[in-house]
């Protein structure tokens, strides 16, 4: 004759305990939204860099420069004119972005763009110090200038 007593409170205990979690409580806040302006890219980037501005004044040696240091360690990924279908990024499946459109780089300041370069990001791995800041410099501005479509010749490596 007991039971029906003892099992009606260990029944409703579990239900209970399950309407006090406040993670279900219809008076929880939401979370809020992030803004759709944030760019994962430019969230991993430290804020002294997103308005450095680029020191360094190209020359046709340097843009050269620049556009073997593409060739021998963007391309692979990003591809040999910047369309972001390098045979890594399709070995991989890996979307990039496609450097000849303007609207790739828009909203990334040149500090931002430099950053990512130099430390790396998501699977991009770092340029760390292979490269002098100056040369990271010069390939900002060819990266810039190949999304305004004024760089047209193969980033090919040296033999």
């Amino acid at each position: 004759m007991l039971k029906p007593f003892l099992i009606v409170p260990v029944l409703a205990f579990p239900v209970l305990a399950f309407l006090s979690v406040p993670a279900f409580s219809q008076d929880a806040a939401p979370a809020p939204a992030t803004p759709p302006a944030a760019s994962p890219m430019r969230s991993s980037v430290p804020a002294e860099y997103v308005n450095k501005v680029n020191p360094v004044k190209p020359t046709p040696e340097s843009q050269a420069r620049a556009k073997k240091m593409y060739g021998w360690d963007c391309a692979m990924c990003h591809g040999d004119h910047g369309d972001g279908k390098g045979d890594v990024a399709t070995d991989q499946k890996l979307s990039m972005r496609d450097y000849r459109d303007p609207a790739s780089l828009k909203g990334l300041t040149d500090g931002e763009i430099f950053y990512i370069i130099q430390k790396g990001t998501g699977q991009m791995p770092s340029e760390g110090d292979r490269a002098k800041p100056d040369e990271i410099w010069n390939l900002v501005i060819y990266l810039r200038k190949m999304a305004s479509g004024q760089t047209t010749a193969s980033a090919q490596p040296p033999a």
